[in-house]
């Protein structure tokens, strides 16, 4: 056996079955022990969309999402992908393969300093020396995404360790560090609150039963981040919303009175806690992005075994207050807005994938999701084409209906995957948003920089042709009748609907 088959075994034994990439010259000693496995392997037409749907992957499950490529060039096509889920904390595993250790620091064919790149775009980044190292890395990133998932882990592969028969093998036997001094001073904080609020964030989503059972019992109301969106029903009156920049009116009233604040699981950016309250309690297993006088480095789960609550009384004052929030365009036609809103009804409670643009807005604002992993985007980086690779990931880990929302250019931005998608029948239904331009950005050049709309227009493929093109069936509506015509039927993917829209402009946040 050599390190790559022992690798293979290892992520069997982890129960990892499924894997995204593409094969290559360095990386070759790997997929030959997976051709000879029952891994899975989802062969992707770009190592961008590897990656995402690895990250969509694990977001939608809980399981470990997995991308592999070769050296340099598929190695570095996975950058912006692995960036996105290190700004997001998606724990995913990253398996890159190199030329022999000798060439490393040389200008070799392909040759770059891959380890030292993907360490400022992961969590931890490994460059095993030897097949024992590469066997114990493999072993530690897996046992970190299970147990300390902080984001994404990139292990760096040399053909040479890769081939060798030379290795050891070993459990692992650690513990994570953590610090639960502050306990005391913020159970006597939550001891004294009238008026808690519970902030989640995705670290909090492996604990969502307990935290609905705590959180019902003693009247306490949740907000929460972008990704912890349905870790209690947002149709349950106990669920408030998003906090931040686009929050409702009783999100915005409970965390402005609200005199201890218990943030679980949250990394504290600027769309979520522009401003960091005194009463801040913040629980984290990433002790990096701790903030505010209650910093708390551990897992959410040990803080609310240690944690006692009390019963109060201020959920019904919130729910008094008008928390609708008009949003202008729903019955027009073409109106992008509209178009998704009527997707969305139909589709409620499915899994529903989006790119970067206006048309994640607008799902973002009109998506109502009853669990975590419902609604999947990129947040913090926000690039264009996570979309359809998303879909693929979300799709191979859960088996269901998935929903793609994506605009016109965020689109074309990986549309090779409709290979992919055709490959492995999935049922992802695509419904393209086709206002033929970068909508946000002519919104902005025209909001702040009182310009004309410049180099935002978009001359389009036939999206039918091009579907069609895949073997994929296709259908184009430009108004709203065609559309719910199209939705009254049962549907099944892999297809694709062109919504024919106007340009629109999003509601900026207040």
């Amino acid at each position: 056996m050599n390190v790559a088959e022992k690798l293979v075994e290892i992520l069997l034994e982890e129960g990892i079955h499924d894997v995204f990439g593409i094969p290559g010259e360095q990386i070759m000693p790997l997929y030959k022990a997976l051709s000879q496995s029952d891994i899975n392997h989802v062969l992707t037409r770009h190592e961008q969309a590897a990656a995402h749907a690895a990250d969509a992957y694990t977001r939608s499950s809980g399981k470990i999402g997995v991308c592999i490529s070769t050296a340099s060039p598929g190695a570095l096509n996975f950058t912006m992908a692995v960036a996105t889920a290190f700004k997001d904390n998606v724990p995913i595993l990253i398996l890159t393969g190199d030329n022999e250790l000798k060439y490393r620091g040389t200008d070799f064919f392909q040759t770059t300093p891959q380890f030292e790149i993907f360490q400022n775009i992961t969590r931890a980044s490994y460059n095993p020396l030897n097949g024992t190292e590469a066997v114990f890395n493999l072993r530690a990133a897996i046992y970190e995404l299970k147990n300390n998932p902080k984001g994404p882990i990139h292990i760096n592969l040399a053909k040479d360790i890769l081939l060798s028969d030379e290795f050891q093998d070993f459990d692992l036997c650690y513990l994570c560090e953590d610090d639960l001094s502050n306990i005391l001073k913020a159970q006597e904080l939550i001891s004294s609150a009238e008026r808690p609020l519970f902030l989640l964030g995705a670290g909090a989503i492996s604990q969502r039963d307990k935290i609905e059972e705590t959180a019902g019992k003693y009247g306490i109301p949740v907000t929460t981040t972008f990704h912890a969106k349905g870790i209690i029903s947002e149709k349950d009156d106990l669920n408030l919303g998003f906090a931040g920049i686009r929050a409702k009116p009783r999100s915005r009233y409970a965390f402005e009175n609200a005199d201890c604040i218990i943030a679980l699981g949250i990394k504290a950016s600027e769309r979520t806690l522009p401003i960091i309250p005194d009463n801040l309690i913040h629980v984290n297993i990433n002790k990096d992005v701790l903030v505010g006088d209650y910093p708390i480095h551990g897992k959410v789960e040990d803080f609310l075994r240690e944690i006692s609550f009390h019963k109060v009384d201020w959920l019904a004052d919130i729910l008094e207050i008008d928390n609708s929030v008009e949003i202008e365009g729903l019955d027009d036609d073409l109106a992008p807005q509209a178009a998704i809103k009527r997707i969305l009804d139909k589709y409620e409670d499915n899994i529903v994938a989006a790119g970067a643009g206006s048309h994640t807005t607008w799902a973002t604002l009109l998506k109502k999701s009853i669990r975590p992993g419902q609604f999947l985007f990129p947040g913090a980086m926000a690039p264009m084409g996570y979309g359809l690779p998303a879909a693929i990931g979300a799709g191979i880990a859960t088996g269901e209906k998935i929903i793609l929302i994506n605009g016109d250019g965020d689109f074309q931005m990986n549309l090779q995957e409709l290979a992919t998608l055709k490959a492995n029948d999935l049922d992802v239904l695509v419904f393209i948003i086709n206002n033929s331009e970068f909508g946000i950005i002519r919104q902005w050049q025209e909001q702040f920089y009182d310009m004309e709309p410049y180099q935002i227009k978009l001359d389009n493929p036939d999206f039918v042709k091009l579907a069609s093109s895949y073997s994929i069936d296709a259908v184009r509506v430009d108004n709203l009748s065609d559309l719910e015509y199209v939705l009254e039927k049962d549907l099944t993917g892999p297809i694709v609907v062109e919504v024919v829209c106007r340009s629109e402009n999003i509601p900026l946040p207040k």
